[in-house]
């Protein structure tokens, strides 16, 4: 079973803060702001992703990632994440509709600044998710 160990907010850019709970729109997280309007937000990316799984891989190959430095929303674990999946946290309902393609702004959190390393093309799953929400409501902490 899978469950949420962090959700992150911020009135744009990174690194995002961490918050106890929260409310989910369509449109994505209540408090939640993306500076680039163009390549993030919207009802298709809602909702961006990150499995701790890969969190503790990147931290093990030397990456000083933390939680909320790559712009995630939300740090889970226990879900087998694909585009296509769909998932419950607490009341809400996700679906996985892309991978997020990194960029230069998450560059501080990776070993020479090579944010590509969670790129999908080059490291297929290891990736950072955009996700659709089906059905908005409230998430805490270890939903």
């Amino acid at each position: 079973m899978g469950k949420v160990l962090g959700i992150f907010t911020s009135n744009g850019g990174v690194p995002k803060l961490s918050v106890n709970s929260v409310d989910i729109s369509e449109s994505g997280l209540d408090g939640d702001i993306q500076a680039d309007k163009k390549h993030h937000g919207g009802l298709m990316k809602a909702v961006c992703i990150l499995e701790n799984e890969l969190l503790i891989k990147l931290q093990t190959e030397g990456h000083p990632i933390q939680p909320g430095t790559s712009g995630e929303n939300l740090l889970v674990e226990g879900f087998n994440l694909a585009i296509g999946s769909t998932f419950k946290i607490g009341t809400v309902e996700l679906e996985v509709v892309s991978a997020a393609t990194p960029c230069k702004t998450i560059a501080e959190s990776f070993t020479g600044g090579n944010f590509s390393r969670i790129s999908h093309k080059k490291y297929p799953g290891e990736t950072r998710w955009y996700c659709k929400v089906l059905q908005p409501g409230r998430i805490s902490i270890s939903d």
